[in-house]
């Protein structure tokens, strides 16, 4: 049986809320990091120093509401009646950590380096960062559409079990 949190009468399974955060997240990363980021270099107008401010900023916005779902996510994880933290779950789960640790805390530094020094006008040439972040994200994409379908695949489990 799934674990429900009880507000005000409605019933909310926690199997529920484990599927719709990494499908939340997913989406976000989707739009921002496939759609937004090259898109914004094609507008009118856009210069490559302004398109890197715009880019900082959101990221920079899009990370903070990333390790806001992932704090969010790792407490349903860790839910103490309904923790099920073991094997593909516990793998998925730790994936994300080590991921987004890896892409604010060892990607973004050179990233914002390097946009520092665009913006006073300097040309540092190419770097593989860049690439480094689509790849964490392209990981992170993946870890996102296993955990969902991991909880979607609970919940249907538990939503059998629980007639």
């Amino acid at each position: 049986m799934t674990e429900r949190i009880d507000r005000g009468g409605a019933g909310i399974s926690v199997e529920l809320w484990r599927l719709a955060l990494p499908v939340l997240w997913l989406g976000m990363v989707g739009a921002i990091s496939f759609i937004e980021a090259p898109l914004k270099f094609q507008a009118p107008g856009i210069t490559i120093p302004l398109g890197l401010g715009i880019g900082r900023l959101v990221f920079t916005a899009l990370n903070a509401v990333e390790g806001a779902i992932l704090l969010a996510y790792s407490v349903l994880a860790l839910w103490p009646s309904a923790c099920r933290l073991t094997g593909r779950r516990l793998a998925i789960w730790l994936g994300l950590i080590v991921v987004f640790v890896a892409k604010v805390a060892v990607v973004r530094p050179p990233l914002n380096a390097r946009t520092d020094l665009v913006l006073q006008g300097a040309d540092p040439g190419q770097s593989p960062w860049h690439y480094v972040y689509i790849a964490c994200d392209l990981v992170t994409l993946a870890l996102l559409i296993a955990a969902a379908v991991t909880s979607a695949r609970a919940a249907r489990f538990s939503a059998v079990a629980d007639r």
